[in-house]
């Protein structure tokens, strides 16, 4: 603690004795008297700078013979003298005269994120990420926004490759992302081993380069009456940079501190002396290490003009490389850690001006990714084979994600004032498997080390068509909007290469006539050698799927200004899926100012969610290791015959009501945004227990996806933000907080047994989706050259059921007994963030600093979590202190 105080007080020192200089204030507009939105205003010969807020309006505090310049993309730049004044307005020439910022959740030119009927974030990527050392968007959101929730994976097969993150600790799915307002495609995967949103398919928020990224406004409330399925939670909307005539850019390394807090019995895998060599397959033992995980990331953006009317095109690229790290085991998993990750990213956002109110525009990007991720440990038995694997092995599941999209359109203002905005978006997730560093040990002695397992891919295209006009003279204020769109979905399932899935006979056949073949016998244990490749199973010809659906929606939107001070909002919202029907959704919101610096907001929203084509049609036998045992599992597609034995029914749709109530509050330097909410879904998808299964060969227990349970969250959402300059001195302090409680009203069982269906443990894992509590606490500040940041983060504790909940209750006092010795309890914890910056000269600076400075790892350890290691996956992760440096450039 007291290394805590010394470091605030450090941070805090210099601007006691500092004096105030001349604040000017002042709003910028376009010729036509329309503000203008993030205008960069910078004193000249420093960097002190601050942009315009979503009103246009600016507040800088300078010398007083200070020189103002005021620049803009595709308008001219000014310079104004201070000379003593306080307020300077401007107005800047050039330029389109279509809206250059769109607010997600309200179609309105004229809101703001502290004006509009919901709650909205609007997060600057660019200043975040310069106060942290995370290289990745979800990581960057875990800590900027107050109910967005990511964490780490490990042993949980695809998760560990694309980390499932949550929105006020509903379901992957359960937000919708969209790039420049434009949908953004899902995931192929579906969440299944071990992991958070199991069940659930998300978006994959990582293949998005940071450095492309402007800022990311997120929709806090229900939005599938405005923006259609999977907004239950809420939009993130991720918008692009599109500055010119500048290059800018970073390189970071980073790596973590491998001395794992916690009481490891002697031998423990992956401490001193046991930790597992990542460079050689098998179970080799390699070199004792201080520090693994090293990261190196680079990135650059750069801009050019197209034209002198404000087009422009945006590029950007960014490599990422990242090592394994592994934290303490057991013997079952020694691969305990996080994936090693190879990826490279293109990003592209260009506009192109056809007249002074029309523009063609465009984005898109493809990112690949190479990662590799340890399954668990196999150290004897039928499923190995001595003469490959003398000392047993840990497979090792690769894969390469490839994500392509592509965005075009055109956008206009027609001669009645209507705005109109027509699109075409594609995107495309492949997810291709090759598990290494494994064998089929029905092949025995010949089986190869490694396979082509196969895959899945999501395909989506989107047509959009959208008009909206906004009416100045009626009432005090009204938008219109309204539109259509089409949209197009394919999911694949692709078969692996016959070793990775097929179960071989004696003289080295395939085989298919079980009652004339002889499967190889282990000697040792008298079992059958298992086919397929250890690690995972590749997808066979009975797995692939090719299957597609198309959906039509239609939608009205309106905001009406009743009076000066009386918001009203409202949308309905049409949707037809193909493949199970129609559904008709509303929303009204409603905002009053109950002061010049008060408002007062609530909404009210039906909402729902179409299953996902994964969650209907993927299926899969695998090796399912519960409590460190193998346990030979079937996930049966939905539509299967199969299924429908076990007495599941075919998913529907998960239907919402949301509401909200809460307030905004603006006084001078200091904004609060306080946010209620309730959110009940019913006919969740989850992904069931285990049934018994002996009637299907080879085969222990099934799965299957179904519409399992029907729940109900209250929460409450803080930011609180304050900034203040002091003569050379900055300073700013930013305080967000989330509370969240989700329960359980239904699990929909029907006939048959609740613990297997959806059991404790299951609710277990979808209660503790988010921790009950997230509260962080950023302060920056900056002199000169020089800047820093401090932030901590309180985690809740968090209770999860471990694999006891699977053993006989003949074994316990009670079920409640079996419950509560059954339950890990994570205890609150506390995560500091420590970051200085220097600016070398004009155009570098360097960044130093540490994420979870003081290397805090959950306290709870057990060797019956789901991830086989000594934590779950939970509130700040299991990786421990990351220290970095960071240079960053512009030219």
């Amino acid at each position: 603690m007291k290394k805590i105080i010394l470091l605030t007080a450090f941070m805090l020192g210099n601007f006691a004795l500092a004096v105030a200089q001349n604040s000017v204030s002042g709003s910028i507009t376009d010729d036509s008297g329309e503000p203008l939105v993030g205008v960069n205003i910078v004193e000249k010969g420093t960097t002190n700078g601050t942009t315009t807020d979503f009103d246009g309006n600016y507040q800088i505090s300078v010398m007083d013979n200070a020189t103002l310049v005021f620049s803009y993309i595709g308008y001219d730049t000014k310079e104004e003298i201070v000379s003593g004044k306080s307020v300077i307005n401007v107005t800047l020439s050039g330029g389109m005269m279509l809206d250059e910022v769109q607010l997600v959740g309200s179609r309105s030119p004229k809101r703001t994120s502290t004006d509009t009927a919901v709650p909205v974030d609007v997060i600057d990527i660019a200043e975040v990420s310069t106060q942290t050392g995370r290289v990745e968007v979800n990581e960057l959101l875990q800590y900027a926004a107050p109910s967005f929730n990511a964490n780490k994976q490990s042993g949980s097969d695809g998760a560990d490759h694309i980390d499932p993150a949550t929105l006020r600790g509903l379901g992957p799915d359960q937000t919708l992302v969209l790039i420049n307002g434009k949908r953004r495609h899902q995931s192929s995967l579906i969440n299944i081993f071990g992991t958070r949103g199991r069940g659930n398919t998300g978006t994959d928020l990582n293949a998005i380069p940071s450095s492309a990224i402007k800022r990311i406004e997120i929709l806090r409330d229900g939005a599938a009456a405005q923006y259609g399925s999977d907004a239950i939670a809420g939009v993130i909307n991720i918008v692009l940079k599109n500055q010119t005539d500048k290059v800018s850019g970073f390189i970071n390394y980073g790596a973590y501190n491998t001395n794992a807090k916690g009481d490891f019995p002697s031998g423990t895998p992956n401490t001193d002396g046991n930790r597992l060599d990542t460079e050689k397959d098998g179970n080799a033992i390699g070199s004792d290490k201080s520090f693994d995980g090293g990261s190196l990331k680079a990135g650059v953006n750069f801009g050019a003009a197209i034209g002198n009317d404000g087009g422009f095109v945006n590029v950007t690229t960014e490599y990422i490389s990242k090592n394994k790290t592994l934290r303490p085991g057991f013997d079952f998993r020694r691969g305990f850690g996080e994936a090693a990750i190879d990826g490279f990213n293109l990003m592209l956002n260009a506009s192109v001006p056809l007249s002074d109110n029309s523009e063609l525009y465009a984005f898109g990007g493809r990112n690949y990714r190479d990662t590799d991720a340890y399954a668990f440990t196999r150290n004897g038995g039928n499923r190995v084979i001595p003469s490959i694997y003398p000392n047993g092995f840990t497979p090792r599941i690769t894969s390469n994600i490839i994500d392509n999209s592509f965005s075009a359109g055109f956008r206009t203002e027609l001669d009645n004032g209507w705005k109109l905005d027509i699109s075409n978006t594609y995107g495309k997730n492949n997810f291709h498997y090759f598990i290494k560093g494994t064998l089929n040990a029905s092949l025995e002695d010949v089986s190869p080390t490694d396979f082509d397992a196969g895959g899945h891919s999501l395909t989506q295209n989107t047509v959009n068509l959208d008009f909206s006009k906004y009416y100045e003279d009626v009432l005090e204020g009204m938008n219109l909007a309204f539109g259509a769109e089409y949209r197009t979905e394919n999911f694949i399932i692709f078969a692996g290469e016959e070793g990775s899935w097929g179960t071989y006979d004696v003289n080295g056949l395939l085989i298919t006539d079980p009652a004339n073949q002889t499967q190889p016998i282990d000697p040792d244990s008298g079992d059958p050698r298992p086919g397929g490749s250890q690690g995972f199973p590749g997808y066979s010809p009975k797995n692939e799927v090719d299957r597609s659906r198309s959906n039509f929606s239609l939608y009205a939107d309106g905001e009406f200004d009743l009076t000066e001070t009386f918001l009203l909002s409202a949308a309905a919202r049409f949707e037809n899926f193909s493949d199970f029907g129609s559904t008709l959704n509303g929303k009204l919101a409603a905002r009053l100012k109950a002061s010049d610096n008060v408002n007062i907001r609530g909404s009210v929203s039906t909402g729902f969610r179409a299953p996902s084509l994964a969650q209907k049609y993927y299926n899969l036998q695998f090796t399912n290791f519960v409590g460190g045992a193998a346990l030979e599992s079937l996930l049966s597609p939905n539509n299967s015959p199969v299924t429908a034995s076990f007495g599941i029914d075919q998913l529907t749709e998960e239907k919402a009501l949301n509401a909200g109530l809460g307030f905004t509050a603006t006084f001078g330097d200091f904004t609060a945004t306080v946010d209620g909410y309730y959110i009940k879904v019913d006919d969740r998808i989850v992904l069931t227990g285990n049934f018994d299964a002996p009637q299907i060969p080879n085969v222990e227990a099934a799965q299957f996806f179904v519409n399992g349970v029907d729940t109900k969250t209250m929460g409450l959402d803080i930011v609180l933000a304050w900034k203040k300059s002091f003569d050379d001195n900055r300073l700013s302090a930013t305080f967000t907080g989330n509370i969240n409680d989700m329960k359980i009203d239904r699990v929909n069982n029907g006939s048959l047994d609740e613990q297997t269906f959806f059991g404790e443990r299951d609710k277990g894992f979808l209660l503790a989706s988010a921790p009950k509590s997230k509260f962080t606490l950023n302060m920056n500040y900056s002199r000169d050259k020089f800047d820093a940041g401090l932030a901590f983060t309180h985690f809740s504790k968090v209770e999860l059921l471990d694999y006891q909940m699977y053993e006989p209750t003949a074994d316990y006092a009670s079920f409640e007994d079996q419950i509560n010795q059954a339950t890990d309890t994570y205890d609150a914890r506390l995560v500091t963030d420590l970051v200085f910056g220097y600016q070398l000269c004009d155009g570098l600076k360097l960044n130093v600093g540490a994420n979870n400075l003081f290397n805090v790892y959950p306290d709870q350890q057990d060797d019956w979590v789901e991830g086989g290691g000594y934590w779950d996956s939970v509130q700040m992760g299991f990786g421990g202190a990351y220290y970095y440096a960071k240079i960053g450039f512009t030219f």
